[in-house]
């Protein structure tokens, strides 16, 4: 068994590599050649935080699970394990903070090819961290983004951003004072923040857009409003099993009254073509992604194959 640690993750996993790696295992997952269990989570009495999640891949022939601790004074740890199906045994342990960046990224860019409309240019997000980072280049993959405008609380850290990021990208990003700003005349709105209360107000959304909300994964955390929920034609989640746990944005709709969660699709039927990523251009489309562990451990099945064929 091997250690693979951050810097072997970032040279080896590209945001483009895991836009692909990603839609392949969505279709999996769809015809039940692969299995997802939701993420659970252990409480201590200081208040930190251990979760946990696992999955396995028939076509790749991994199954693990990811494991993390959190704390609001010690930050976060991420490890992944990674098993060989036929074997049992296991074959690697891989720091995985880098790892799920990508791949939360990964899966908006996915669900952006999928549920956007096609020639979509402008993009606007809510959120200038280190996981907004990987939202951006997995879009500018399946996107050709003529602007991106960027919105943070702090002036001085959206500035970094948008600087950092045009570099980045070869793209024209744009730091705005508002939210509203942000989110007006935007064909995708990206959400990745840690609110608690939703970050924009739904009636700024044009007709056709489409929205990803990705920073919320607790049930009482939520950055779109009703409004927004009440508005989308379709909405996907990444699971719709672990949605109705965590997906705050959700949940809270449905104890409101607001939203029937047989409204809410699947990911993976999409992917599949089962059922179509929009009805017509002026749909409003909305994918909650959770992050799931079959992301997870199909990106570090990746990176282990990698590295055993150097």
């Amino acid at each position: 068994m091997i250690h693979i640690v951050e810097e072997q993750v970032r040279e080896i996993l590209s945001v483009n590599k895991a836009v692909e790696l990603l839609e392949n295992c969505f279709g999996r997952l769809g015809v039940n050649q692969a299995v997802n269990h939701p993420r659970r989570r252990i409480k201590m009495h200081n208040r930190n935080l251990l979760h946990y999640m696992a999955a396995g891949d028939n076509e790749s022939g991994y199954f693990g699970a990811k494991i993390y601790a959190t704390s609001a004074t010690a930050g976060a740890r991420f490890i992944v394990i990674l098993f060989d199906t036929e074997t049992v045994s296991p074959v690697a342990t891989i720091d995985a903070d880098a790892l799920g960046q990508i791949r939360t990224g990964a899966a908006s860019g996915v669900a952006t090819k999928f549920m956007a409309n096609p020639g979509s240019q402008t993009l606007g997000v809510i959120g200038t961290g280190w996981q907004a980072e990987t939202q951006l280049a997995a879009l500018a993959c399946v996107c050709t983004l003529k602007k991106i405008k960027v919105y943070g609380r702090s002036e001085k850290r959206r500035d970094a951003f948008a600087e950092k990021m045009s570099v980045q990208l070869g793209v024209d990003i744009e730091s705005m004072a508002t939210a509203e700003e942000t989110v007006r005349n935007s064909d995708i709105v990206i959400t990745i923040t840690n609110s608690s209360t939703p970050v924009f107000e739904g009636s700024w959304l044009q007709a056709g857009v489409h929205v990803n909300a990705a920073g919320s994964n607790s049930a009482k955390r939520r950055e779109v409003d009703s409004t927004t929920i009440e508005a989308a034609t379709l909405i996907a989640a990444d699971s719709v099993e672990q949605a109705k746990v965590e997906a705050g944005d959700l949940v809270q709709a449905y104890e409101e009254g607001l939203l029937e969660w047989e409204r809410v699709q699947e990911l993976s039927t999409i992917v599949r073509g089962v059922i179509p990523g929009r009805k017509s251009p002026d749909t409003i489309t909305l994918f909650e992604s959770q992050g799931l562990a079959l992301e997870d451990i199909t990106v570090a099945a990746y990176v282990y194959e990698q590295l055993c064929q150097a």
